[in-house]
């Protein structure tokens, strides 16, 4: 019986040994709804685990809510689209370094027939018209990248966008802003990559573009170890280094919709 004992104990000491590499071989990353509703992480990790052996499970929430969840040590690394927050996120101490990896752009879309004569290359006097005819906008409301953008957007058109009787703050992800919009004829922001693959588009159109300051950068982060010790820091940096290197700045410019790109790379050699 001894012996039976000895070799279950050494059994369990294997298995759990296997566990602990495989675990150690993977990585959590908190991004955004764009990056995963436009299709791209399905395109881009499994080349990445392909080249490392090392698997990678995505939070996919607004850029706030990822943010948080890294300051809690959720997260391994962060992939997200508001160079401020960004930026403050390193600053005090929760992130190692941020990186430029990609961007693209954000268009301003609505019914058809654009009740609020917005259409054309200027976000700012689109949104004041929006405000000025009190026509129906849905928005995210969820401290995501794009709110924070369309929050930067309002504010340059000196709008208090809720003083519009139909303004609606879903509090929800990108996909389904864009159906409220496509069921009440709404206007809404969108990143271009979330609206290139939605599907329930009704009689919604691309109705503002082109505007310099609708561009949409999005960054990588490593989670400070230094903060939270558990963090995988060393394979969280080997999908850093590939995401902003030759074959992941190669797999995100191949990555088309119906033909279109949908990001473009900027990481800096």
């Amino acid at each position: 019986m001894g012996g039976v004992g000895w070799w279950r104990r050494l059994l369990a000491a294997l298995m759990a040994a296997v566990a602990a590499v495989a675990q150690a071989q993977s990585i959590v990353v908190a991004s955004t709804t764009s990056t995963e509703q436009s299709g791209l992480f399905r395109y881009l990790l499994p080349r990445f685990e392909a080249a490392t052996g090392i698997a990678v499970k995505v939070v996919a929430v607004g850029t706030g809510q990822a943010l948080d969840l890294a300051r809690r040590g959720d997260a391994d690394v962060l992939l997200v689209h508001d160079r401020a927050a960004e930026e403050r996120f390193v600053a005090d101490g929760w992130g190692v370094q941020r990186r430029d990896v990609m961007f693209n752009d954000f268009v301003l879309v609505g019914p058809q027939g654009d009740p609020a004569r917005v259409r054309g290359g200027d976000i700012v006097e689109a949104l004041r018209r929006i405000a000025e005819q009190r026509a129906p906008f849905v928005s995210r409301g969820d401290r995501s990248g794009t709110h924070a953008a369309e929050l930067r957007y309002w504010a340059l058109a000196g709008v208090e966008p809720t003083s519009n009787g139909a303004y609606r703050a879903c509090g929800c992800g990108m996909g389904p802003a864009l159906n409220i919009a496509a069921g009440t004829g709404a206007y809404v922001l969108t990143d271009r990559g979330t609206w290139l693959a939605f599907r329930n588009r009704a009689d919604l159109v691309v109705l503002v573009e082109g505007d310099r300051r609708l561009r949409n950068e999005y960054g990588v982060i490593l989670v400070n170890p230094a903060r939270h010790p558990h963090v995988r820091a060393v394979e969280g940096q080997r999908f850093i280094d590939w995401l902003t290197g030759p074959a992941g700045q190669a797999a995100i410019a191949d990555y088309r919709i119906n033909g279109e790109p949908v990001f473009f790379p900027a990481a800096r050699r």
